[in-house]
C-alpha cells in the first residue's frame, strides 16, 4: 500500500461527500472521538474493532493531507530516530537513554 495515494484518495472521498477539508480543529476532534470508539470496540470486545482502526488510519491520513504532510514520509522518518533510540528500564518504566532527542 502506497499511503501517499491513500492519502489523496481519502481527501477526494471527502471532497466528494462533502466532508470537511479545512477545518483541522474539527479533524482533530473527529480523529479523538474514533480513537474513543476504537478503544470502545477492544474493552467490549466488539467485532468491529479492526474497522473502527481502520477509521483511525483513515482520519490520520485525511488530516494529513489536509496539513499537507506526506504521512508516508513522516512514519519513515520516525522509524529512523526510534530505531536508533537507546532505552533503559528505571523502576520498571522504559525511558530513553539521551533525552535530548525529546523533540523527535
Amino acid at each position: 500500500m502506497e499511503l501517499d495515494k491513500v492519502q489523496k484518495r481519502i481527501m477526494q472521498n471527502k471532497i466528494n461527500k462533502g466532508f470537511n477539508t479545512t477545518d483541522i480543529y474539527m479533524e482533530f476532534c473527529y480523529l479523538f472521538g474514533e480513537v474513543g470508539e476504537a478503544l470502545d470496540a477492544y474493552r467490549k470486545k466488539k467485532d468491529d474493532l479492526g474497522s473502527e482502526l481502520a477509521d483511525i488510519g483513515i482520519f490520520l491520513l485525511g488530516l494529513s493531507e489536509m496539513l499537507g504532510f506526506s504521512l508516508e514520509d513522516e512514519i519513515n522518518k520516525k522509524l529512523d530516530i526510534n530505531e536508533k533510540r537507546v532505552y533503559k528500564t528505571i523502576n520498571g518504566v522504559m525511558l530513553k537513554e539521551n533525552p535530548t532527542d525529546e523533540g523527535k
